[in-house]
C-alpha cells in the first residue's frame, strides 16, 4: 500500500523512500543482466544500453502497461486521468522496492526482467548519435570537449534549423 501511496495523499506514509530503494534495485538488475548479454562490450555501450533501459520515460512505460494510475492513492483522486507521467513512473520504481523488501533479490529480479524484456530484447540495437560520437573521439583524442558556436537559429520552434560550428 505505501508504495501505491503518493505524498499528497499522505505526507508521512508515502512511497518516496521506497522509490529511492526501488530506483537502485532496478538498477543493479539491469546492469548485471547487461553483464550476462554482452560479457565483451565495452563500459561506454553498457552506459548507454544501461541508461536507456533505467529511465523514467521506461519506468513509465512500464508503469502504463500495469495500470498503475488506477491504483495510487493520490490527493484530488478525481483527476487521477491527468496523474503527472513522473509520478507513475516513481510509483513504478516504488514498487520494485516494496517488492525487494517483501519478497527478496531473487523475486524482484524476475519481476523486472519479465516486465523490461521486450526493453532489454531492443537494446540489443545501440545507435551512436554523431554529436556523441564526436565528444567521445574528441575526449578520447584531445582530452578535452569539442568547442561549439551558434551560428543561426531560424525556423518555427517546434521544428527549428539550426546551424553551428564546431571546433
Amino acid at each position: 500500500k505505501i508504495a501505491l501511496t503518493h505524498k499528497s495523499y499522505d505526507p508521512i506514509n508515502n512511497n518516496e523512500k521506497i522509490e529511492f530503494l526501488g530506483d537502485r534495485v532496478l538498477g543493479l538488475v539491469i546492469a548485471k543482466k547487461l553483464l550476462e548479454i554482452y560479457p565483451d562490450e565495452k563500459e561506454g555501450i553498457l552506459d548507454k544500453k544501461f541508461a536507456s533501459l533505467v529511465n523514467k520515460k521506461t519506468c513509465l512505460l512500464i508503469a502504463n502497461n500495469l495500470s498503475i494510475e488506477d491504483f495510487i492513492l493520490i490527493l484530488n483522486s478525481k483527476k487521477k486521468s491527468k496523474i503527472q507521467d513522473k509520478v507513475l513512473a516513481d510509483t513504478c520504481e516504488a514498487i520494485i522496492g516494496a517488492i525487494y523488501l517483501d519478497k527478496g533479490f531473487n523475486v524482484v529480479e524476475k519481476f523486472i526482467l519479465d516486465l523490461w524484456q521486450d526493453q532489454i530484447d531492443k537494446s540489443k540495437v545501440t545507435q551512436i548519435d554523431s554529436k556523441t560520437q564526436l565528444q567521445e573521439y574528441s575526449l578520447k583524442v584531445y582530452k578535452k570537449l569539442p568547442i561549439y558556436k551558434l551560428i543561426s537559429n531560424t525556423g518555427p520552434r517546434h521544428q527549428p534549423v539550426i546551424k553551428v560550428s564546431v571546433k
